[in-house]
């Protein structure tokens, strides 16, 4: 008896798998309920091929949340020659869940592994690509339900849960992941794609169709933003183009290329939902190859405004080959700025890993070549680090350094030059003038928040009238080792988001430490914060102090970027500045010499620098 009800169950097992759809199998939730199970008989119509497998598409259910299209997984030529694009199919294959790296950030896609028994039920069936924008849009600021917090994916703590854990139902009206996972393995058209950056090493480009888009800037980019509800909005509603299936090559791009319309299939793979195309599409438009210089322009006839420029320059060595472009930039299209803060200066002989820590030759060759092209010659001040102990490349010894132009300014007098381990601070004089005991000098270099980082540098200066006026140049610790916006980790990884919280609320500290002494005194920071605005907990220390100058100058908030990276246009690079500087009105601007380059070989940095126009009197 006991056999008899096993084979019973046994039959009544088969008879429902083999009734199965392409739809239950991807089911509603991220995870398949047929995961680890063989499904027999199930039908559907080959809409692509590539090397690796085909996809299949079933019939469609009233449910958005389930797909209707299926990656078959085979290498195999044999399997690959059997079936051809508009096929309808029969086959018996298992359910699985593919990762595809061994990084658990990686989410799982859903697939049929190792088919058997493919049958041609009939051939040159129409295929009907899903048109985004047209039968389904992407929405536009959340990536996912579990970004719980006030500043959404950028929310600390990060990885408080996990989308293959979690195994939600989706939400695709909702939240952009789950939008592209109602989507996995069908076969959509983008049409009017626009580009939002660069290629990545692959030659995979990012692109938005033509539907909602938040966040367009003028160059055609999506600027990372607040929503309308204080949530930051990372611009979900776009999609990395892949290789395409047909053995072709994506072309170039850069921020806001047009192309032709893109078909392709829907899959998760390394950190994204990507989109496969058939064929590789072509460009159809190209943004102004034009790159307007800065309209912030030194005043040499007044004695009470102070231009100065930020830019982290990309690893600057004396031999790179970027160097005289950098010059240009600072000459050509920064104008000048009496001040320039500086990022990423090696030492003399660069990523050697030879001991040398001085950067003389570096920021010499630097200030002659910009001297070349303009005939004004800057004067430079830094402080070198202990050898390997301010991270960046290794043997590079990258560090921040101010330029100055003498006739404008000079480092006010009475205090030496900190060594690489003296704290800077200030002291009251008399008319309760803050003064620095080291100038230039670093913040708290000893503390565990700038362990192998980039400490702070610290400058009093002092104009030729008397007026006087501090400077901090940051270049917070790096996003390395983060994970990607769209991984399993919600919120996403932001390494090492604690220590860059420390870091600015050590420099908050000193800040404090000038206004207590003076609260109006004048003060400028700026640099590479490796940071957004959008991640509030990070830069909270320093909101109490210091006002960013965005929002002083008005910038509108779409234009405010200085990298480009993955789908966004967005800022890494930060100017903040005190009361006293902000009640009398400044000037600012992004100059986009990088970011807006035709092609990604002829950028000098990776950061685009910027300019500003401050009164101290």
């Amino acid at each position: 008896m006991a056999k008899l009800s096993s084979l019973l169950l046994w039959i009544t097992y088969a008879a429902v798998a083999s009734a199965v759809s392409i739809t239950d199998i991807q089911g509603i939730a991220w995870q398949s309920p047929f995961v680890g199970q063989t499904v027999s008989n199930l039908t559907g119509i080959v809409t692509a091929k590539g090397s690796s497998g085909f996809y299949l598409v079933g019939e469609k259910t009233d449910d958005i949340r389930a797909s209707n299209g299926l990656f078959v997984f085979s290498s195999s030529t044999t399997v690959l020659n059997k079936v051809a694009v508009g096929n309808l199919i029969s086959l018996t294959a298992k359910v699985q869940e593919f990762r595809s790296s061994t990084a658990p950030n990686d989410l799982t896609g859903t697939e049929l592994a190792s088919p058997t028994n493919i049958v041609v039920l009939s051939t040159n069936n129409t295929i009907t690509p899903v048109i985004l924008g047209k039968d389904r849009s992407p929405p536009t600021q959340l990536f996912s339900a579990l970004d719980v917090g006030p500043d959404g994916f950028l929310s600390v703590p990060n990885n408080s849960s996990q989308i293959d854990t979690v195994n939600a139902p989706l939400q695709p009206d909702l939240y952009g992941m789950d939008f592209w996972a109602s989507l996995e393995g069908q076969l959509v058209t983008i049409p009017k794609p626009v580009g939002t950056a660069f290629p990545n090493s692959f030659g995979e480009i990012w692109v938005y169709g033509d539907w909602e888009t938040t966040g367009k800037n003028s160059r055609g980019g999506l600027t990372m933003t607040f929503g309308p509800d204080g949530i930051p909005d990372g611009n979900p509603e776009t999609v990395i183009i892949g290789a395409p299936l047909d053995g072709t090559k994506n072309p170039a791009t850069a921020v806001g290329t047009g192309f032709s319309d893109i078909t392709g299939v829907v899959l998760f793979q390394f950190g994204f939902y990507y989109v496969l195309p058939t064929t590789a599409p072509t460009v159809i438009s190209v943004p102004d190859p034009v790159i307007p210089p800065s309209s912030i322009v030194p005043d040499l006839s007044d004695a009470c405004s102070i231009t100065f420029g930020d830019y982290n320059v990309e690893n600057l060595s004396p031999n790179v080959a970027h160097l005289p472009t950098v010059a240009t930039h600072i000459a050509s299209f920064l104008n000048m700025p009496d001040l320039m803060f500086v990022q990423e200066i090696q030492d003399n002989n660069g990523a050697t890993d030879n001991g040398v820590v001085d950067a003389n030759v570096t920021l010499t060759t630097l200030v002659n070549a910009i001297a070349k092209v303009s005939n004004i010659t800057y004067q430079f001040t830094s402080i070198n680090p202990v050898d390997d102990q301010d991270g960046g490349e290794p043997g590079g010894n990258i560090r921040t350094a101010y330029l100055y132009r003498p006739d404008r300014l000079k480092l006010f007098p009475g205090s030496p030059v900190g060594g690489s381990l003296d704290a800077v601070n200030a002291t009251a004089t008399p008319s309760r003038k803050p003064h620095l005991n080291f100038n230039p000098g670093r913040i708290d270099p000893t503390s565990d928040f700038w362990n192998v980082s980039r400490k702070p540098l610290v400058a009093h200066w002092e104009t030729p009238s008397g007026q006087d006026f501090f400077t901090i140049n940051v270049h917070l610790e790096s996003k390395g080792g983060s994970s990607s916006t769209q991984g399993n980790a919600r919120p996403p990884v932001n390494l090492p988001v604690e220590k860059r919280t420390g870091q600015v609320a050590t420099v908050a500290d000193f800040v404090k430490s000038l206004l207590d002494l003076n609260p109006s005194a004048n003060i400028v920071m700026a640099g590479d914060f490796n940071e957004f605005v959008e991640t509030r907990s990070v830069l909270a220390p320093i909101v109490p102090f210091l006002q960013d100058i965005d929002d002083v100058a008005g910038i509108p908030v779409v234009e405010r970027y200085t990298y480009v990276f993955d789908q966004n246009s967005e800022q890494l690079d930060h100017v903040f500045v005190s009361s006293a500087i902000a009640s009398r009105g400044v000037e600012f601007e992004h100059v986009h010499v990088n970011n807006w380059s035709p092609k990604l070989s002829v950028r000098a940095s990776d950061h685009d620098p910027s300019v500003g126009k401050v009164h101290i009197c």
